[in-house]
């Protein structure tokens, strides 16, 4: 089945970020004589652009970058490049659009124009946004953009979403304290930038366990690392951590109290602080009424609670409404994981979900 070759494919020649000249070239490939206009807009981006003769268009994005992974598999389609494996499913995303286009391609009549876009650097770079400044989606009048994404743990081949919240805005954070040095003898002749990261890290989690259980987010550290030797003050504390939210208000909250909390623990213990937070991704937050415009024409399965990961997908819907769907793959190893796959067939199931909402959208 040609999906599953495209998968196999793809999943042997994984790139990282911006900059996926072999999978661009096999997308160009697979798109060469196809009833569509084909467009790169910027970098390794490649767009398919379908003109059933209507005056705007819908949009289908999928992710085609992988992730700085040592594949741990004996699969013939394992990754041949050293250090580098599509641990996130976007092979299997790329697959799908692959084989929506076959199928456009032969139609004759829509009711609107496709426009399919092909996008790298989703880990963790800002692709989405180079696409978007570009302005294909006005150029090619998209009034809607749907995505998707292969989701272990949910059950196979069934399509699932949530309204408003799906994915978090994530943020990276990181802490560094410096202090002073003296034998712990004489520690007061020293600034104990240890005792000063542990006040944060203290005060932090209270921070975020402050706020009701009903508001999703996270604020916490998984990296602490500080001093030199075990008889010495420790002259320097790093902490790095992940804020995730998706109100903005919420984003606000944990941001002001934590530079609040940085600062009131340095006038204490007379260390000083820098405290970096990354812009992020906006969250994934998808429109309640085209939640349910999609559902009254497929199935649908509806999220009880939003995933903490991220997803630069929102970026698209910054710009123009747009819904995100999760693809069960069912049981088997995580996103991420050194040996993630899934059950090929699958894929057909996307293509077909998304081969009807281009049919019956309207």
């Amino acid at each position: 089945m040609q999906i599953i070759e495209d998968r196999q494919a793809l999943h042997r020649i994984p790139e990282l970020g911006l900059e996926l000249p072999k999978t661009m070239e096999y997308v160009l490939n697979s798109l060469s004589g196809l009833n569509c206009r084909v467009l790169t807009p910027v970098g390794c981006a490649v767009c398919a652009f379908f003109d059933f003769g209507a005056d705007s268009a819908i949009a289908f994005r999928a992710d085609m970058d992988a992730l700085p992974i040592q594949e741990s598999s004996d699969k013939p389609y394992a990754s041949t490049h050293p250090g580098c494996m599509h641990a996130c499913g976007h092979d299997g995303h790329t697959a799908i659009l692959l084989e929506l286009a076959r199928r456009l391609s032969a139609r004759q009549k829509l009711r609107h124009n496709v426009l399919l876009i092909f996008q790298p650097g989703e880990e963790p770079v800002d692709g989405a946004r180079r696409i978007c400044e570009t302005g294909v989606l006005e150029q090619y009048r998209v009034k809607a953009i749907f995505g998707l994404h292969l989701w272990p743990m949910l059950e196979k081949g069934k399509v699932f979403t949530r309204k408003n919240e799906l994915m978090a805005k994530a943020c990276e954070v990181d802490i560094e304290i410096t202090g002073r040095s003296a034998h712990i003898g004489k520690a007061s002749e020293g600034l104990d930038a240890l005792d000063t990261g542990v006040q944060i890290y203290t005060r932090v989690r209270e921070l975020e366990k402050a706020l009701p259980e009903e508001i999703y987010r996270i604020l916490n550290f998984g990296f602490f690392q500080s001093g030199t030797v075990r008889n010495a003050i420790s002259p320097k504390t790093v902490l790095q951590g992940s804020m995730r939210s998706y109100q903005p208000e919420i984003h606000d909250y944990l941001q002001t109290g934590l530079e609040r909390i940085v600062r009131e623990a340095c006038e204490k213990t007379g260390c000083t602080a820098k405290v970096h937070i990354t812009q992020g991704t906006p969250a994934v937050m998808n429109p309640p009424e085209l939640v349910d415009a999609v559902s009254r024409l497929l199935p649908v399965a509806l999220l009880k609670e939003p995933s903490l990961t991220a997803e630069d997908f929102s970026e698209y819907q910054q710009r123009v409404p747009g819904v995100f769907f999760f693809l069960g793959v069912g049981d088997g190893p995580a996103l991420h994981s050194v040996n993630f796959d899934f059950d090929e067939s699958v894929l057909e199931k996307g293509a077909d979900f998304f081969e009807e909402l281009a049919e019956k959208f309207v």
